[in-house]
């Protein structure tokens, strides 16, 4: 990814600009909705858009003392020098398969995630190897069925767990799940999943496991659900100013901003007469004469083939839809006679503060959420950060 800290004024042929004020303020409204919990800033899939290194330190400076990540790699970028991560700050990554570095994460300090027999005899192999005992987090599927241990298997692992701890090879730092529909409110499984947590954690405890965290709160239980906050809340969308789910609230309901505004600079701006066919296929053929302008992203860059026709754009201060097809690498918007000169910013989302859509709004456009719309931005869009300091 490309990141700088550029002024405002630079010119770009688009920007993400992140601002990492709103960063922090997002992690001090968070830990003010789990006063009891630690909290960990999870910042898998490039601080999901937004850059994982200046998100982590904007995070750690607003009082988060964990992060989260999916990939191993991502942890391990985390620990080096150049991310600027204090030292006593635990990172935790989750996503592994066989033949992973556990070696290196484990020498990097990383707690690390275990959900079946296999990862334990992994981790129990690179510990003998890296002369330590490595850091890990039980991960318990409580009704998800993505990762985690089922329950029928939990007596295994946390027996296997033991052992190895017995043997000076590990250390069980965690017990942990994940929800399902913690941004459906009322879903039935919530209810189901937490009692099956506590049912699993309290097995773990009986057995000997003395974890120093129990964690399954996502970015809607930390704000909904206070029940479920445990020891750690694990926010990872909210951190950014972006709701989990239309359902449960809208950023400004939870004290959120967003920290992603994404523009860009008016490539092109022509007449056209009536009955123009625009862009592939010609979807979109113009009504009657006026003006195009030309917006320099595509799906390359990670603009939503799927909101063609759809996807709004603020064009000095008034909206416009995209019209026809989102090409690969641009778009066109009818701006119906208008002729912004050739350079003008097109605002495709951000706070809303000027007007402009948010990325909730381009969700909607797409027919997906807002995390996908924030995260699948491209490397060739430069994040541009301001406030970086508080």
């Amino acid at each position: 990814m490309n990141e700088t800290v550029a002024q405002r004024t630079a010119q770009l042929r688009a920007r993400a600009e992140i601002d990492l004020a709103a960063v922090r303020a997002n992690v001090r409204a968070l830990r003010e909705r789990a006063p009891g919990a630690a909290l960990m800033a999870v910042v898998k899939a490039d601080g999901y858009g937004h850059g994982a290194a200046a998100c982590a330190r904007a995070a750690v400076g607003a009082g988060a003392t964990w992060l989260g990540t999916a990939t191993p790699q991502e942890a391990l970028a985390l620990r080096a020098p150049g991310a600027g991560v204090p030292a006593d700050v635990r990172i935790m990554c989750w996503l592994w398969t066989p033949g992973g570095p556990w070696r290196e994460a484990i020498e990097a300090d990383l707690d690390v995630s275990v959900s079946g027999t296999w990862a334990l005899e992994e981790v129990r192999r690179a510990a003998r190897l890296a002369g330590r005992a490595a850091r890990v987090q039980l991960k318990a599927d409580t009704g998800l069925g993505r990762g985690g241990c089922q329950p029928d298997d939990w007596a295994g692992l946390v027996a296997g767990a033991l052992r190895a701890e017995a043997e000076g090879l590990l250390r069980v730092t965690g017990l942990w799940s994940h929800f399902a529909c913690a941004d459906e409110p009322g879903h039935p499984s919530i209810a189901a999943q937490l009692a099956r947590f506590r049912e699993m954690v309290a097995y773990a405890e009986e057995q000997g496991v003395r974890p120093e965290v129990r964690h399954i709160a996502n970015s809607p239980a930390t704000l909904t659900l206070p029940e479920t906050h445990f020891d750690l809340v694990r926010p990872g969308i909210a951190m950014y100013g972006v709701s989990p789910s239309p359902e449960i609230g809208t950023p400004a309901d939870f004290g959120l901003r967003p920290a992603m505004t994404l523009s860009a600079s008016l490539a092109l701006v022509k007449h056209v007469p009536g009955g123009h066919g625009v862009s592939y296929g010609h979807h979109y053929v113009t009504p009657g004469a006026t003006t195009l302008g030309l917006v320099p992203l595509g799906y390359a860059d990670g603009i939503p083939r799927h909101a063609s026709s759809a996807g709004p754009v603020l064009v000095e201060g008034k909206w416009r839809t995209v019209a026809g097809r989102v090409a690969m690498d641009q778009f066109v918007v009818d701006l119906g006679g208008d002729e912004p000169a050739p350079g003008a910013e097109a605002v495709l989302f951000g706070p809303g503060d000027r007007g402009e859509p948010t990325a909730e709004d381009w969700a909607q456009a797409a027919g997906t959420i807002a995390y996908e719309i924030v995260t699948r931005i491209g490397t060739r869009v430069p994040r541009v950060y301001v406030n970086a300091t508080a």
